[in-house]
């Protein structure tokens, strides 16, 4: 019996496309997860190819190794892709031809009850991907109602953050807050009865509280510029995201490597001398079709940007 790591890929032809596989170059798949990208990867490389798998996640690493198993153009890492470049190094390898950023929670994660990362299971208030530091809930026991409504406020843009937070710290004063449903609850009863009936009042809060227990934002942009730095000239960098904090940062930096002079426009000769290092596959990012969206609802605030290195 196999190790079970099911996630259902989003944009899944559009991603492997936009990477252009060549038969013998070199890729990354930062967020191996259960590995479909990777596979999809493999399929297009010839015998000199060569792809690192990365993944936080001891659960992912485990399933990636037993699928690919045997293959000796696979490696596979246990780690954090903003650490690829440090990774690479040990390999002995100087550039890459591709690299791959799945951002965010997969479905394994989401599924799997006891990790804690959904409102619709009871189970451990955990949310942790590298299943190592501190958890949801030691920030939800421990973290000032200040520092929580921030929390909330930055990464779940939840219009009721200072309520909900000054709710969860009255609460903890009974008894700690442990599980998925002791704080789906006290969310639910410190917003208006109105907030209840637009969809589960736990949603933004969880988002929040998972990108803040992963530091997903502050891992996304050092992995970002990781990810850019061991590109070859004409490799691409393909990234999906879920949320539009996550795709404000892939936008932002990407168009930055794309921009050329800084210089004020009235300058007569640009004294900067900055060069662009990179252009967009697509001006607009890709997103899911009709068919998409119906077969998998989780997909409906992905998008797919990928830049190629000048």
């Amino acid at each position: 019996m196999g190790l079970e790591f099911n996630h259902i890929p989003v944009l899944f032809e559009e991603t492997v496309a936009s990477l252009a596989v060549r038969p013998d170059g070199v890729y990354v798949d930062g967020t191996a997860g259960g590995g479909n990208h990777s596979a999809a990867i493999l399929g297009r490389l010839g015998e000199a190819g060569r792809l690192i798998c990365l993944d936080r996640d001891p659960d992912a690493v485990a399933a990636v190794r037993e699928r690919f198993a045997g293959d000796g153009r696979v490696t596979v890492v246990q780690t954090n892709y903003s650490a690829m470049a440090e990774v690479l190094t040990g390999l002995g390898i100087d550039g890459v031809h591709g690299v791959l950023l799945d951002i965010g929670v997969s479905s394994h994660q989401l599924d799997t009850a006891e990790r804690g990362f959904s409102f619709h299971n009871n189970a451990p208030l955990d949310m942790r991907m590298s299943q190592e530091g501190a958890t949801a809930a030691d920030l939800c026991n421990t973290l000032s109602w200040q520092q929580l409504a921030e929390i909330f406020t930055r990464y779940g843009e939840e219009k009721w953050s200072v309520r909900i937070a000054r709710a969860i710290c009255a609460e903890r004063e009974k008894h700690p807050i442990d599980t998925t449903f002791a704080l789906a609850d006290v969310i639910a009863g410190a917003v208006p009865a109105a907030a209840r009936r637009a969809g589960h009042p736990a949603r933004r809060v969880f988002q929040a509280l998972r990108i803040a227990v992963n530091d997903e934002l502050g891992e996304l942009e050092r992995g970002l510029e990781a990810a850019f730095g061991c590109l070859v000239p004409e490799g691409r960098l393909s990234v999906i995201t879920f949320h539009s904090l996550e795709d404000r940062i892939v936008k932002q930096t990407m168009a930055g490597w794309c921009e050329g002079c800084t210089c004020p426009p009235e300058f007569p000769v640009c004294v900067c001398g900055n060069r662009p290092k990179a252009r967009l596959l697509t001006r607009k990012p890709t997103v899911p079709s009709e068919e998409e969206l119906t077969r998998n609802p989780r997909s409906r605030s992905s998008k797919l940007r990928t830049c190629i290195k000048l």
